[in-house]
C-alpha cells in the first residue's frame, strides 16, 4: 500500500492563507476580550476573609488522624445512665483508635449513620476531634468526623494519569497538563471573583472562554481543525449563556437548595447563590462541549481524505451522520451522568405523597434538569455549526488530513 495517496488535496498557499486569516480574524477578537476581561475581572483579594477550620474547633479542641484497630458493640458512652423503653441499655459500636501521632489507643463511637452506611473497619484512617482538653470528665472526648481518603483517591489518579498517557500518549499528556491548567485557572480567577461579588455571568463566560482557548490549542496544536472546534465551542457557549440566563431568572433558581450554599452565603456574604448557580451552568457543559466540537472538526478532515471529490453539501451531510449518532450517544451520558448524581434526591422525592410534576419542580430537582437541558442544547446545536465551519474551511484551503497531523517519522507536517 506504500505510495498510496487517493486521499491527498493539493493545497493552495494562498487560500489557506486566507482561511487561516478569516478564523483568526474571527477568533483573535474574542481571544482578546476574553483576555482583558480577566485581567479587569481578576480578584484583588481584600474582600476575602479565609476560614481558619472547616469543622469550627476552638480553644482546646483540635482535628486529628487515626487507624481503627478494633470494632466492638458495646454500651453508648454517651448514653450512659440512660435506658431504652423496656428497661435495655442503648447500645453502639465502638471504634478502638491508634492515633496517627502515637499515644493511647481510645475508645471512639461511631454516628448510626456511619455504621447503617459504612461501619469502620480495621486498618481504616479516619479523622476525629479530639475534645479532651475541653473537659476532663467528657464521657465522649473524641468524636468521628470522616474517613481519610487520601491513599485511594491518589492511586485512581494516578492510575488515571498511567491509562491516558499509555492509550493517548503526547496528546494526552498535554490534554492532561491543560487540565490542570484549567483547574488552576478556575482556583485562582473563577472561584475569588465570584465570591468578591463580580459579575457571574461575565466571570463565567470570561473564564470558560480563557479556559478553552489554552486548553484546545495546547491539547490539540495550532491548526485550522482546532481553530474550526473552538469556534464551535465558542457558539455553544454562547448559547449555553443566553439559555442559563433566561432559565435561571424563569425558573425563580436562588441555589440556595443545599446546607453547602447555606453555609457560603453566611461566610461569603458578597457571593449571589443564583449567579454562582448560572456560572456552574456554565463550567458544567465544558468538556462535552469540547469533545463534540473536537470530535465533528476531526470528522470532517477525515472525510475530505477519504473523498476528495465530495461536494460541501455532501462533505455536511456526511458530516451530520457523525454529528447525530454523537449527539444520541452524549444526550444519554448527560443525562444519566446528573442522575447518578441527584439519586438521593430522586429517592427523596419519589417517597412525598405529591404529584411527580410538584417533586420535579422543586429547587433541587429544577436545577438538575435545567442543568441537563441548558447544557444538552448548547451541545446539540453546536454540532452542526462545528460541522458547517469546518466544511467551509476544508473547502476553502483543499486541505486532506495528511496536512493537519504531524508526521510519524518525526517530520513536522505543514498545518493549516
Amino acid at each position: 500500500m506504500g505510495g498510496h495517496h487517493h486521499g491527498q488535496i493539493l493545497i493552495d498557499p494562498s487560500r489557506r492563507r486566507r482561511a487561516n486569516l478569516i478564523l483568526w480574524i474571527l477568533l483573535a477578537p474574542i481571544g482578546i476580550a476574553a483576555l482583558l476581561g480577566s485581567i479587569l475581572l481578576w480578584p484583588t483579594g481584600t474582600e476575602i476573609q479565609p476560614l481558619n477550620d472547616p469543622y469550627g474547633t476552638g480553644p482546646g479542641v483540635s482535628m486529628a488522624t487515626g487507624t481503627v484497630t478494633e470494632t466492638r458493640t458495646e454500651a453508648c458512652p454517651s448514653s450512659m445512665g440512660l435506658e431504652e423503653v423496656g428497661g435495655k441499655e442503648l447500645s453502639c459500636e465502638i471504634s478502638y483508635i491508634t492515633p496517627a501521632t502515637g499515644g493511647a489507643v481510645f475508645a471512639l463511637e461511631v454516628p448510626p449513620e456511619t455504621v447503617k452506611s459504612r461501619p469502620l473497619k480495621p486498618g481504616d484512617h479516619i479523622k476525629y476531634l479530639d475534645l479532651s482538653g475541653v473537659s476532663s470528665d467528657s464521657s465522649t472526648p473524641y468524636v468521628f468526623v470522616d474517613f481519610v481518603r487520601t491513599i485511594p483517591l491518589s492511586i485512581l489518579a494516578i492510575g488515571y494519569v498511567i491509562v491516558v498517557c499509555l492509550v493517548a500518549r503526547w496528546r494526552g499528556i498535554r490534554a492532561l497538563l491543560g487540565l490542570v491548567g484549567g483547574l488552576v485557572f478556575i482556583i485562582l480567577f473563577m472561584l475569588p471573583a465570584l465570591m468578591e461579588g463580580k459579575s457571574p455571568l461575565l466571570v463565567g463566560l470570561v473564564g470558560s472562554t480563557v479556559i478553552m482557548f489554552a486548553a484546545l490549542y495546547f491539547a490539540h496544536g495550532f491548526s485550522a481543525r482546532t481553530s474550526t472546534a473552538l469556534l464551535g465551542t465558542l457558539f455553544g457557549l454562547g448559547v449555553t449563556a443566553g439559555i442559563a440566563v433566561w432559565a435561571s431568572d424563569a425558573a425563580a433558581l436562588t441555589g440556595a437548595t443545599s446546607d453547602t450554599s447555606i453555609t457560603l452565603n453566611t461566610v461569603a456574604p458578597n457571593l449571589s447563590l443564583s449567579g454562582l448557580l448560572l456560572c456552574g451552568l456554565l463550567i458544567a457543559g465544558l468538556g462535552v462541549l469540547n469533545d463534540v466540537t473536537i470530535t465533528q472538526s476531526s470528522a470532517i478532515w477525515e472525510l475530505a481524505e477519504i473523498a476528495p471529490n465530495s461536494t460541501a453539501h455532501q462533505l455536511f451531510t456526511s458530516g451530520m451522520r457523525i454529528g447525530r449518532d454523537h449527539i444520541a450517544s452524549t444526550v444519554y451520558t448527560i443525562a444519566f451522568a446528573y442522575a447518578g448524581a441527584a439519586l438521593p434526591i430522586l429517592i427523596l422525592s419519589s417517597l412525598y405523597d405529591q404529584p411527580l410534576v410538584d417533586s420535579l419542580s422543586t429547587g433541587e430537582m429544577a436545577e438538575e434538569i435545567i442543568r441537563i437541558l441548558v447544557g444538552s442544547i448548547g451541545l446539540v446545536l453546536a454540532i452542526p455549526v462545528t460541522t458547517a465551519i469546518a466544511v467551509a474551511v476544508v473547502k476553502a484551503t483543499g486541505t486532506s488530513v495528511e496536512s493537519e497531523e504531524p508526521r510519524s517519522r518525526g517530520r513536522r507536517a505543514m498545518r493549516v
